[in-house]
């Protein structure tokens, strides 16, 4: 039995590996032409607005609840945005919203258990790790998309 815990990434490098995620996540937003961005779907998928649309309810939100420690249920596409101007401005707003909650943890906190949008209850850690695996997983779906459509997505290395 291990009674020693060595921690592996820091706080910080950890948003900044999320982040870095994120940033990616907006290029792929950027390539959409338009009416793609709404419309174009494959095998009975959402299209990429609606995927952007969860993860725009996931990230701010989560890190408010989370740090406030205040249950707050689930909500995806409160807002309808019409352009994808509006998308990019809003995953902006996300960002420094992730950002600000963010620098209030502290890493106590991430071992601490919470319930997430009053369905999720798990240690703040696996909740971030679970955001994080979300939005590849989507920008995932956003690259077949692309493809689809003849547009090279950006390597997912460049983050």
């Amino acid at each position: 039995m291990k009674t020693l815990a060595a921690q592996v990434i820091t706080p910080e490098d950890l948003l900044q590996h999320w982040q870095g995620h994120r940033a990616l996540t907006r290029r792929v937003i950027e390539l959409f032409p338009e009416k793609d961005f709404f419309e174009f779907s494959i095998g009975g998928m959402r299209s990429f607005s609606k995927l952007a649309d969860e993860l725009l309810a996931i990230g701010g939100p989560a890190m408010k609840g989370i740090v406030n420690r205040e249950i707050q249920p689930f909500i995806e596409g409160a807002e309808k945005l019409i352009f994808k101007a509006q998308y990019l401005e809003k995953w902006d707003e996300a960002t420094a919203e992730i950002n600000k909650y963010w620098n209030q943890l502290s890493i106590e906190d991430f071992n601490e258990t919470f319930n997430l949008f009053g369905q999720y209850e798990f240690p703040i850690i696996q909740n971030i790790l679970y955001f994080i695996d979300n939005e590849v997983h989507h920008r995932g779906q956003g690259y077949v998309y692309l493809r689809a459509l003849g547009i090279e997505p950006p390597f997912f290395w460049e983050r």
